[in-house]
């Protein structure tokens, strides 16, 4: 149902996941259970969230073949360094209770701190082990990016950040596509806020007889970007999958262009962790 994009190394990845933020260890199985039921085969945790365990329950409780799901998550801010990092992961391996992930991802990089060439070192190293089919970062700016290929060699997967029609990200989009990086959207709906109900958005909607996320999502997914929407209740899980069957025009396209502000709603990469 969910078409792929396929990696820097081959592998290939659903262009939607499931995301899991704020979804309680408790509560995400059956979360999950739901997206699975919906056709969803791509599921995006972290380490921060709190919820490997019931993630990992869900996928091994599915009866799906392990190779047709792809599982993400992520380091957490105090575990940067090489050899924390790799014990890191096997923390969130042994909480998934899986025998690798699908992808591994940096989730900050803490650019004062100035450990993430170190730990993209560990996460090199986990690739090569076989324990992640493909390794990437997360909220990295140009400069955080250009370094990494410098001094390693070793080009991220995948860069996961914020990006909506309100904050498009061009000039990081574009670094992405000249060095082979896939563009992965966290906040792609900008939590549902004000957005939704942009003339703009709506208008679109009526016209597709979309609802305005279901119009948002598909603007990502035809800007080549891969989304990861995240719901707990049913109806918006299955609308948020409900993509492929239609598509925006240029009209559409160049309206949602004109919702650029600039404005983000999460941390700011260059200063977290300063």
């Amino acid at each position: 149902m969910v078409p792929v994009r396929k990696l820097n190394n081959e592998v290939e990845m659903p262009v939607l996941g499931f995301g899991v933020y704020k979804i309680p260890d408790d509560e995400v199985e059956r979360a999950v259970r739901t997206a699975f039921e919906a056709g969803y085969r791509s599921i995006d945790t972290a380490t921060l969230y709190a919820n490997e365990r019931g993630v990992g329950a869900a996928v091994r409780a599915s009866g799906l073949p392990r190779e047709e799901v792809f599982v993400t998550t992520k380091l957490w801010n105090t575990e940067h360094g090489h050899d924390r990092a790799l014990k890191a992961f096997d923390t969130s391996l042994a909480e998934l209770g899986l025998d690798y992930v699908d992808l591994y991802l940096i989730h900050w990089p803490l650019p004062a701190r100035d450990r993430y060439v170190e730990t993209w070192r560990a996460l090199e190293k986990i690739l090569g082990d076989g324990r992640a089919r493909a390794i990437g970062v997360s909220n990295f700016q140009p400069p955080h990016l250009r370094r990494l290929i410098d001094e390693t060699g070793v080009v991220p997967a995948v860069n996961q950040i914020e990006l909506h029609p309100l904050l498009q990200q061009a000039e990081l989009r574009g670094f992405h596509d000249e060095h082979g990086i896939v563009t992965e959207a966290w906040s792609p709906l900008a939590r549902g806020g004000d957005l939704l109900g942009e003339q703009v958005i709506t208008t679109v909607a009526r016209k597709h007889g979309r609802t305005p996320a279901q119009v948002v999502l598909r603007w990502q997914i035809e800007m080549g970007h891969v989304v990861i929407p995240k719901s707990v209740t049913a109806e918006r899980i299955e609308e948020n999958i409900a993509l492929f069957d239609f598509e925006l025009d240029s009209s559409d396209i160049a309206g949602i262009a004109t919702l650029e502000s600039g404005t983000r709603l999460g941390p700011d990469p260059d200063r977290l962790g300063s």
